[in-house]
C-alpha cells in the first residue's frame, strides 16, 4: 500500500495514496494508524483525496483512528473526501463522528481556529 506520513509536533498528516481503500489495504492502514495515534498527537488529518472507493473494511480503519484519538482527547479530520466515499459515511450513519474539510490546508486552518 502506498501512503505518506508528515508530522509536525502534535499534528500528523496521513495521506492514503491508493484509489481504493478496501479489505486488501485496510489491515496495513490500521497498523499504521495504531502506530500514529499516540497520546502525544493532538490531531490526525487523514488525506483521502486520492481515494475514489471505500468499503466497510476501509471505513473500519478510519473508525479505529477515531477511537484511538478520542481516547487521547485528540481530533481526526478527514480531508479531500470524494462524494462516493462521503456517501458511505452517510449511509453508515457515522458522518457525525468526523470533521470533514475539503483539503489538508483547510483542515490545518480549522484545527488552528
Amino acid at each position: 500500500m502506498r501512503f505518506s506520513v508528515e508530522q509536525d509536533d502534535e499534528l500528523v498528516v496521513f495521506t492514503v495514496k491508493e484509489p481504493i481503500l478496501d479489505s486488501t489495504v485496510a489491515p496495513e492502514v490500521k497498523s499504521e494508524l495504531l502506530i500514529l495515534c499516540q497520546p502525544s498527537i493532538k490531531a490526525l488529518i487523514i488525506d483521502l483525496s486520492m481515494v475514489q472507493m471505500c468499503d466497510s473494511q476501509g471505513l473500519s480503519s478510519l473508525l479505529l483512528a477515531h477511537r484511538q484519538m478520542k481516547e487521547h482527547e485528540g481530533f481526526v479530520v478527514l480531508a479531500g473526501v470524494q462524494d462516493t466515499v462521503r456517501s458511505l459515511f452517510r449511509i453508515s450513519q457515522i458522518e457525525y463522528l468526523f470533521e470533514f474539510q475539503s483539503s489538508v490546508n483547510d483542515a490545518i486552518t480549522w484545527l488552528q481556529s
